[in-house]
């Protein structure tokens, strides 16, 4: 039998939930709002980053997709919780103090996951985790990481690119990331080195292999399958412009086609993703009939 301050007690917990969220809500907005502002201003300047727009978009269609699951799971506040979102707001000090935007940056997202586990529990937090761990795609890398893994791919990209043009019979020579041709000098910017579509191209495998390949290594596979093409197809890019370079001079090379290679190599990128999620979803097909 159901009494009455049961009933109340029914009637009073929603609003209160509701209550304590939005407090929540509006405390990480004050906090947060000029920190999300600045970091959208990145995405708008650095083409690197362009994606960031989209993340957060794309992980709440990831929630929406589990408001069912979410909803027959009753909340269960954990005070380790707490915990967690203390260190979040300890790293927004930190960054503060140091002016580290990197740091604060990734506070918010800490701070997050401590408060979905503070008030609603750590199965919420688990059953969020996927929509959760995409918002990391929408953080800048902080300058000192980017240029680690920039630079050799520079390097590496103007010595793979320059065997191959000398194979190809057309005299050049590279020093660092500066590539020597008869006519012209190209230089291998961040652009042409892989690193610019490899975020973006990061951010969509993913989305595309959460969406079409079943939990397990074909994921990790798909996911991971977007560093080589990233790099191999801007490797194209270079080839091409150096061979263009060569026989047409360099504003040739660096003009129209410049722009269209960026993105003619994001869309190959893009075309071999698909064939890699298509020929792994295959393998799956496979297994699971010989099973």
């Amino acid at each position: 039998m159901t009494t009455a301050a049961t009933q109340m007690d029914r009637s009073v917990r929603p609003p209160r939930a509701w209550l304590t969220v939005a407090c929540f809500a509006a405390v990480a907005v004050f906090a947060y709002g000029p920190i999300l502002l600045e970091m959208a201003r990145d995405w708008a300047r650095d083409d690197n980053y362009s994606h960031g727009f989209l993340v957060p978009f794309v992980a709440a269609y990831f929630l929406w997709q589990r408001r069912e699951r979410l909803a027959a799971l009753a909340p269960a506040p954990a005070w380790s919780g707490l915990l967690l979102l203390l260190v979040g707001l300890a790293g927004l000090v930190v960054g503060e103090i140091g002016a580290e935007q990197f740091t604060k940056r990734l506070s918010l997202l800490v701070v997050l996951g401590g408060g979905i586990a503070f008030l609603a529990g750590w199965r919420w937090l688990r059953a969020v985790a996927f929509p959760y761990a995409y918002l990391l795609f929408m953080v800048p890398l902080p300058y000192l990481l980017y240029d680690a893994v920039a630079f050799p791919l520079k390097l590496f990209a103007a010595r793979f690119a320059t065997t191959v043009v000398a194979n190809l019979g057309i005299p050049i020579y590279a020093e660092g990331n500066v590539i020597y041709l008869e006519a012209t000098t190209l230089q291998v910017a961040d652009a042409c080195s892989g690193i610019r579509s490899l975020m973006s191209l990061l951010a969509l495998a993913a989305a595309f292999a959460y969406l079409t390949q079943r939990p397990g290594w074909r994921r990790w596979v798909l996911f991971l399958s977007a560093i080589p093409i990233a790099i191999a197809t801007n490797m194209a890019r270079i080839v091409g412009t150096a061979v263009l370079a060569d026989h047409y001079g360099a504003k040739v090379a660096m003009g129209f086609f410049h722009e269209f290679a960026g993105l003619a190599v994001f869309g190959a990128a893009l075309v071999l993703l698909f064939v890699a999620g298509a020929l792994l979803s295959r393998i799956g097909r496979r297994s699971e009939a010989a099973a």
